[in-house]
């Protein structure tokens, strides 16, 4: 795991508190704005899957049966929960603590990677889709969702105000957006949808094979 900061640390010891209330907190959300991301994501996944940043386990429940399912959360709180989860359903999951930045697998190790509603609040994004890459396959796929920054200016202009609150308490990116830096690594779009204004999105892209 890398070594963090002590403003990262700050913000680790934030998601701890948050993980009891977390999925409560998040209801709103589901019903309102993601719709079925969850399910529609998930179920694409083959193979191997990592999920980075399982948090609490949300997706769990929504995950072929036939995949063989790993999973990395920075929190030891969250991942508790996720655990608790685990057990509920019944699953057989590897999950373990770690760090987005630097993933504790080999090249190539997985089928699938997913990230869902995560890469807003990891420090540095761009090196977090750079090791989910590094652990995907040649021509395994990548399912990415998250909340991005609007379509709409009106809204953009709104989301810049909340990142001056989010930012610093929580670490919480209203204005990023993974899908050009996905690009930009050469993966292949494969499927893509964009709602609520643009503020949701959510893809599926292939790694390019050598």
């Amino acid at each position: 795991m890398l070594e963090i900061s002590s403003r990262e640390a700050r913000l680790r010891r934030f998601w701890d508190r948050q993980a009891d209330s977390y999925d409560r907190k998040m209801a709103f959300a589901e019903r309102r704005f993601f719709a079925d991301t969850r399910p529609w994501l998930c179920g694409q996944a083959v193979g191997e899957v990592l999920e980075v940043a399982v948090g609490t386990g949300l997706n769990l429940a929504h995950y072929p049966a036939e995949v063989r399912l790993s999973g990395v959360e920075w929190s030891p709180a969250m991942l508790a929960v996720a655990q608790r989860r685990v057990t509920d359903l019944g699953m057989d999951v590897d999950l373990q603590q770690g760090d987005a930045r630097k993933l504790p697998y080999p090249y190539g190790r997985f089928d699938t990677v997913v990230c869902t509603f995560a890469l807003c609040g990891i420090p540095d994004e761009r090196l977090a889709l750079s090791e989910m890459a590094r652990v995907l396959r040649p021509g395994g796929l990548l399912l990415l969702a998250d909340h991005v920054a609007s379509s709409s200016w009106g809204i953009r202009v709104l989301q810049a105000l909340m990142d001056a609150f989010t930012v610093p308490m929580a670490g919480e990116h209203y204005r990023r957006r993974p899908l050009p830096v996905v690009r930009s690594m050469g993966f292949t779009v494969e499927k893509h949808e964009r709602f609520k204004l643009g503020i949701i999105e959510r893809f599926t892209a292939r790694k390019p094979t050598p």
